[in-house]
């Protein structure tokens, strides 16, 4: 997800999550990728029959309105957008008996996989919160000696991809010549398995654009034996960004490398906004004329069309940032926004929160 439609659709779900109802009179509505916005609006119709039963007069009418106005709304909407669409709509007024029925929708950066429709004291945002929590996808492979599962971490949704069994035999209690050729044998056995599964990685995560990193987790040496016997392909395995000991190698496994790995997928993205702030003050350093930071600056780079990266602290206003972003993709500038968290945050928010890394001098 692009870092500009994350923040918009934070801003959304923040904007949203502060409106509270007087009794059960905000609707939300999500439709999911690939379904019909006219089954959308069949619902909607039907849903204004059971609203006729709401036994409160004005809550009854404020259901009816915005329900008429998601109706309407839909019906504008010539083609269901491609990610599906979430619609919002109810009586914010904060003065009872003066309604004030509001609408929103927004597309969000990746497919919606809800169907939903509520009427609720609260909007429903907790699809849309999933959505803004899948910012990369990581590759999870546990392994050990008798089996070995691959599967992938989107947000907080783990799956399993691929489970495979080694039939690698157990150690034997015999001694002398035959168990050393026993033994032998079981660790040709166990190479063949670690190849086997380097393989199924392969034609798994090869293709994967938004693969951000892999983790490999199992018990012991074995995890170390399959990184150094597997074979693994040079690119997938500069990709794994942290090896853990836990004791499951099945989809339960899947599950404990998550939980074990909080350390590393936080820093991933802690990561990402530390290069992007280190790279723009190393220019500012080597290049200053490569570069501009403070608003008046950056708007006057914006205006002759020289910025190629637009880079912007949260922590500036809302408005600011909006008519910022609309600068830059009027010149097809990259937009960056970073928090606070980090030490370069800090030193870029005290900056004034806004800078440019410039396409040519001015």
């Amino acid at each position: 997800m692009e870092e500009e439609k994350r923040y918009e659709l934070e801003e959304f779900v923040q904007e949203l999550g502060e409106y509270k109802g007087r009794h059960t009179e905000l609707i939300s509505v999500y439709s999911p990728a690939g379904y019909s916005l006219l089954n959308v609006a069949k619902q909607l119709e039907q849903e204004k029959s059971t609203a006729m039963n709401i036994k409160s007069k004005t809550t009854r009418k404020n259901v009816l309105d915005a329900l008429e106005r998601l109706t309407r709304h839909i019906r504008l909407i010539k083609k269901a957008p491609e990610n599906g669409i979430a619609l919002f709509a109810g009586d914010i007024s904060e003065t009872e008996g003066q309604p004030q029925i509001e609408v929103w929708s927004i597309e969000p950066p990746m497919p919606l996989k809800t169907r939903l429709y509520r009427c609720d004291k609260e909007f429903v945002l907790e699809p849309l919160k999933e959505i803004l929590e899948v910012s990369e996808i990581y590759g999870l492979i546990v392994i050990d000696r008798q089996e070995a599962t691959i599967g992938l971490l989107e947000g907080k949704q783990i799956k399993v991809l691929q489970h495979l069994d080694s039939f690698v035999p157990g150690k034997t209690e015999k001694g002398g010549q035959s168990a050393a050729r026993y033994a032998r044998i079981r660790e040709g056995m166990a190479k063949e398995f670690f190849r086997k599964v380097a393989d199924a990685v392969k034609n798994n995560f090869w293709d994967m654009k938004k693969l951000k990193g892999i983790i490999v987790g199992g018990p012991g040496p074995t995890k170390e034996d399959f990184l150094k016997e597997g074979q693994i392909v040079t690119a997938l395995k500069e990709k794994i960004i942290g090896v853990k000991d836990i004791g499951y190698a099945d989809k339960y496994g899947l599950g404990i490398l998550v939980g074990v790995s909080q350390d590393l997928l936080a820093e991933q993205e802690i990561t990402r906004e530390k290069k992007i702030l280190e790279d723009f003050f190393n220019k500012l350093g080597k290049q200053p004329e490569k570069t501009a930071y403070g608003l008046e600056k950056v708007n006057k780079a914006l205006s002759v069309g020289a910025v190629e990266i637009l880079i912007l602290s949260k922590k500036l206003g809302k408005k600011q940032i909006h008519e910022l972003e609309e600068k830059a993709r009027n010149i097809s500038a990259k937009i960056e926004i970073v928090s606070e968290e980090t030490e370069e945050g800090q030193q870029f928010k005290n900056l004034g929160g806004v800078g440019a890394v410039l396409r040519y001098e001015i």
